[in-house]
């Protein structure tokens, strides 16, 4: 699934390549991608609608028009391609969306697993819930002292899973996640209140610098992700534990583990990682 890093690097792309265009009529190859609202309306409002800015909260994509909101999610298999050509014949494998220019030019929106979405709003109303109830954004919103406070505000909490609420967070996923705990050496089931002030800095500077590094290097390209013109990430050529079950820790050699947390796959190394490590026991 595309994280914050994905997402941030589409929109850096796809800025200077659709500012102030005009979109023209859309095509809904998968009426279903349209959330909001119902896809003939969708299909009527949209042509006329200018392209004021492109911005990015979590991992949502929002297209700011001169008429109200374009929100993209790509969930767990989307991508938004621009292409200067629009669509080949025959269309290609998984199209689900056209979003045309009326100067030339498409957004496609594809998606394998049909998860992803689209809302088109005049305000708020219309808007998916996880957008509107989201917390502040990990990479633009939040300084050391605001993240401090969010963790001693869910004291309970396992580091995992609070890092991958998005009504707390918002941006993490899984991969960023298991590498911002490993390089700060924390077991992903500690709770959150038993970090000490020193972990606390260790854990927000892993999680800033591991953003930073992730847009650096175009995002994490494992399996579907691409840029907004096709292009892959190379981050994953420096991931330490996503990714590595039974392969050896690059600190100490043990090998790589994969638990549950929370329901969710997690990678993390049990010697770097020790779960006994809480200083509250």
């Amino acid at each position: 699934m595309p994280e914050l890093p994905e997402v941030e690097v589409i929109r850096r792309e796809l800025e200077p390549l659709v500012g102030d265009k005009i979109f023209a009529t859309p095509r809904l190859l998968f009426p279903g991608s349209v959330r909001f609202p119902a896809p003939n309306e969708f299909i009527d409002r949209l042509p006329g609608c200018r392209i004021r800015s492109l911005q990015r909260r979590g991992k949502y994509l929002i297209f700011q028009l001169s008429r109200g909101l374009l929100l993209v999610h790509l969930r767990m298999t989307g991508r938004l391609l621009f292409s200067e050509e629009g669509v080949a014949a025959p269309e290609p494998t998984h199209l689900r969306v056209v979003l045309p220019f009326q100067e030339g030019g498409a957004l496609n929106f594809y998606d394998m697993r049909k998860f992803g979405g689209l809302w088109l709003s005049p305000g708020r109303r219309g808007l998916p819930p996880g957008f509107l109830k989201l917390g502040p954004d990990l990479y633009r919103e939040v300084d050391r002292e605001r993240f401090a406070a969010l963790l001693g505000s869910h004291r309970r909490a396992r580091l995992k899973s609070l890092l991958l609420n998005q009504r707390v967070f918002s941006g993490l996923g899984n991969i960023y996640t298991d590498e911002s705990l490993y390089r700060s050496r924390l077991h992903p089931r500690r709770p959150a209140g038993s970090l000490t002030p020193k972990e606390i800095d260790s854990l927000y500077r892993a999680i800033s610098r591991l953003l930073k590094r992730g847009i650096r290097y175009g995002g994490t390209s494992i399996r579907d992700f691409r840029g907004a013109t096709d292009r892959e990430g190379s981050f994953q050529d420096y991931l330490e534990v996503y990714g590595r079950r039974d392969k050896p820790c690059r600190r100490c050699g043990t090998p790589i583990l994969r638990i549950t947390v929370g329901g969710r796959g997690t990678y993390l190394c049990p010697r770097c990682q020790p779960e006994d490590s809480s200083p509250t026991g």
